[in-house]
């Protein structure tokens, strides 16, 4: 058995590229009105003229806190609503922590945990105040299984999980469900740093996926019954030894 999201709103962070570009095209395709967040105020205007009149660009700057504070707001004024808060957007670094670059993982300590969690909290007050609402975070198989070659990475989604069970808990009371999605290798921007021919190798190994079977899954997440909470889906290529 299945809901049905017609009608519903969703709101999506990183929305212009990658996992959370194909979570809106999934939404929208099911009657969802989604409101695409990112800074790339260019590649938003073009796509939702792309998409038709149920997405709605909103350019914040998450690495702004005061941006990402002001989100409700300007939420609801475009799309007169918010049933789903999809917090996606990321960043990636691997390597040696001995040769690592702490100024970087700076960048990505910042987007993947404290931005993820300032938006989920800037959102919160409006889905407790209706009583329903869903809120799903793309997490990772590394928030699972520590993965040795990229440890910071990998301690910033063990910090999303921590977060994600923790809010569980204490916003079921108030009807809003809380879930990870946690993909293995997939597609997108934030492998732009692999070398050509290791792209190349995994792609024909089969050990990537892409961003579409992704969305698939979060589509499943969010259509199931209001009693049922999917709390975590893991999505691996057969190929991924993790």
């Amino acid at each position: 058995m299945t809901e049905s999201l017609k009608g519903k709103i969703a709101a999506i962070t990183g929305a212009a590229s990658g996992i959370g570009l194909a979570c809106t095209r999934a939404l929208i395709a099911e009657g969802v009105k989604v409101v695409l967040i990112d800074r790339a105020e260019d590649r938003l205007t073009s796509l939702c003229k792309e998409l038709g009149p149920n997405a709605l660009p909103l350019v914040v700057d998450l690495l702004k806190p005061s941006e990402v504070s002001a989100m409700l707001p300007k939420i609801l004024a475009l799309a007169g609503g918010l049933d789903i808060f999809h917090a996606n957007a990321g960043a990636y670094v691997g390597g040696e922590v001995v040769d690592g670059n702490p100024d970087e993982w700076d960048r990505v300590l910042n987007l993947n945990v404290n931005a993820a969690f300032r938006s989920v909290h800037a959102v919160l007050p409006h889905l407790v105040a209706q009583k329903s609402g869903d809120i799903i975070f793309t997490s990772s198989i590394a928030g699972m299984v520590p993965v040795v070659w990229e440890p910071i990475y990998t301690a910033s989604k063990f910090a999303v999980q921590a977060f994600v069970h923790t809010t569980r808990r204490q916003l079921s009371k108030h009807g809003v469900r809380v879930g990870g999605v946690l993909p293995g290798p997939v597609v997108t921007a934030l492998l732009d740093d692999w070398p050509k021919a290791k792209m190349e190798e995994a792609l024909a190994s089969g050990s990537l996926m892409q961003p579409e079977e992704v969305a698939d899954a979060v589509l499943f997440m969010l259509t199931r019954p209001r009693n049922v909470t999917i709390r975590d889906i893991v999505i691996l290529p057969n190929s991924v030894d993790l």
